[in-house]
């Protein structure tokens, strides 16, 4: 059975700046959805004697695509707001010790679904997620994404340089990460990705080997860190004397390419650009995170100036916001310091297909079109007392500003999944499916 929604709606299909017509906005528009994805979309007034017959829901808002969190660490949730440390240091203290109590699978099922709850509040319906290098981890996190029918890509973490206690091989990386993928291929929304950490935290023989299965698996996306800080930047460049820079390092292993997903990229040269141009390789820019262990800002300028694939990720733990939204307007703050101004539209973009296309599913979410997946936020311009103000007969660009930079989850009044409302703000209620495909 089919059902709609009227209200008004805006998508970026594509990059603003190289698309002048990307933007797609129907001040009251209709969105008709059946089976979970979108058939139908356009002005109210085009499509009302075509879908009589359909059901409407009244939206009190503004309706923009599920927002793509592009790198996110759901064993950290925890470990949000941990004080005093920039990056190893602080894996050293807080996070390594809070990643080692998932030996516990029980553990793990409950920071899993609590994990996929916050992200739902705040209005994100897709992630590329962190787990730990405990295999069971991955099987949480998959199965409270299905239950939710959320769109998750994750994958074991690969950590045989780890410390005791959060430290595989690398022949139980291989069997382990064989299984998983084997598990989990085609079920639900999931997809798979081959996760080490970052280079300081695998031998040259498991990179090697991450190589090897990401060749093997045409499917599977690479995931892991690069470039965040300058003292691991430092360490990395000693560790890997003949390497001409961070990314070198990975490239000599086969890690990067189309499929590949870095965060951060904070302390790029031209070079590295240059090289995920070539590849197709991208960038989740993290500025929450950044900003908050003191790594530096992204440079905007210079990816532009290659031509580097970007989304944008919450980064949790390091990072302080589960929001999208939230993080949309830090960017657009650390891009400041830079003297780049990033555009609200663009912004979005990165949210929602910007961030899709990162992880190769651009055809299925983040824009909303006639074929997707009917994921969606209804956002709330009225949200606090200051954002209406700020918002009363503003433009749609100044609104969506607006919402990026004093937004949070108290702007996501509901979150629908597959066409299905999950997380009503009002109501203060999460809704999932009794059934989900297997």
């Amino acid at each position: 059975m089919a059902n709609a929604f009227r209200g008004a709606i805006v998508s970026v299909a594509h990059d603003p700046a190289l698309d002048p017509t990307a933007v797609r906005y129907e001040p009251d528009g209709l969105l008709v959805v059946k089976d979970g994805l979108v058939v139908a979309r356009g002005a109210y007034a085009d499509l009302a004697e075509r879908f009589a017959d359909v059901p409407v829901e009244r939206i009190n808002g503004l309706i923009v695509p599920g927002f793509v969190d592009a790198h996110v660490h759901y064993p950290q949730m925890d470990s949000i707001a941990a004080y005093g440390e920039q990056l190893l240091d602080w894996l050293e203290r807080h996070i390594y010790p809070a990643e080692m109590a998932f030996a516990d699978p029980v553990h793990a099922q409950s920071v899993a679904g609590l994990f996929c709850d916050e992200l739902l509040r705040h209005g994100t319906t897709s992630a590329l997620v962190f787990p730990t290098v405990h295999a069971h981890s991955v099987d949480e996190l998959f199965e409270a994404a299905m239950v939710r029918m959320m769109r998750v890509v994750g994958g074991k973490v690969l950590m045989d340089l780890g410390p005791p206690g959060l430290c595989d091989t690398v022949e139980s990386a291989r069997e382990q990460t064989e299984a998983l993928i084997a598990r989990w291929r085609g079920r639900g929304r999931l997809g798979y990705a081959i996760t080490p950490r970052f280079a300081l935290t695998s031998s040259d023989d498991q990179l090697a080997m991450a190589g090897e299965l990401l060749a093997r698996h045409g499917d599977v996306l690479l995931h892991t860190h690069l470039s965040e800080n300058t003292r691991e930047c430092a360490e990395v460049c000693a560790r890997f004397p003949d390497a001409r820079d961070y990314l070198d390092v990975y490239d000599r292993f086969g890690l990067v390419g189309a499929r590949s997903i870095f965060a951060h990229g904070v302390h790029l040269s031209g070079r590295e650009c240059a090289r995920l141009a070539q590849t197709g390789a991208g960038i989740a820019v993290c500025p929450s995170s950044n900003l908050f262990l003191g790594s530096g800002m992204f440079d905007f300028t210079r990816a532009d100036e290659h031509g580097v694939r970007l989304g944008l990720g919450s980064d949790i733990g390091a990072g302080t916001t589960f929001s999208i939204l939230a993080t949309a307007g830090l960017a657009y703050q650390a891009a400041q310091a830079g003297g780049y101004r990033l555009d609200p539209f663009r912004a979005l973009w990165l949210a929602t297909a910007g961030g899709a296309a990162l992880l190769h599913v651009a055809d299925r979410v983040g824009a909303l079109g006639e074929g997707q997946e009917a994921d969606f936020v209804v956002l709330d311009p009225a949200a606090t007392p200051l954002l209406a103000r700020r918002t009363r007969g503003a433009s749609l660009g100044d609104t969506l500003f607006a919402l990026q930079v004093l937004g949070d989850d108290r702007a996501v009044s509901r979150t629908y999944v597959m066409g299905r409302r999950a997380w009503d703000r009002d109501a203060r209620v999460f809704q999932f499916p009794a059934e989900h495909g297997q």
